[in-house]
């Protein structure tokens, strides 16, 4: 079930960097990374009300509260860094160097999370790093 969920992400994710394109225009990036930080609020505590997921709120420990929060702040300067170079330069040139997060991810997973980094996972890597410079220039 999680590969359907991640491949909603992508198309998802696809979407959203149309759609932002589009709208951003004569928008400043900052307003409209703030109207779209609204919009996914509404959105998420909706999906928290529909399932009965608030009735976990109280039980959350302070370390997750805690890196929840860095979380939230991490995703907002992501966001508005997004955003100002959507509104700068062009989509097909933006969104395979904002998919350059795969690879430090993984490399971060692997620092600070002790996962497996395999040599499938280094030639992944390879291969989004050197895709993603064949993109751009």
């Amino acid at each position: 079930m999680w590969f359907w969920f991640a491949l909603g992400s992508a198309v998802f994710a696809a979407l959203t960097s149309i759609l932002a394109k589009i709208g951003i225009e004569g928008v400043n990036s900052n307003l409209a990374t703030a109207i779209r930080t609204v919009v996914v609020v509404i959105m998420a505590w909706g999906m928290v009300f529909l399932t009965g997921g608030q009735s976990g709120l109280s039980s959350i420990s302070r370390k997750s509260w805690l890196f929840l929060i860095l979380s939230g702040l991490a995703t907002g300067a992501s966001w508005l860094c997004y955003y100002r170079a959507l509104q700068i330069g062009s989509v097909s040139k933006v969104v395979p160097i904002d998919k350059l997060s795969v690879m430090i991810t993984l490399v971060m997973a692997f620092v600070f999370l002790h996962e497996e980094f395999t040599v499938k996972s280094m030639i992944g890597c390879a291969l989004i790093g050197a895709g993603t410079l064949f993109m751009v220039l």
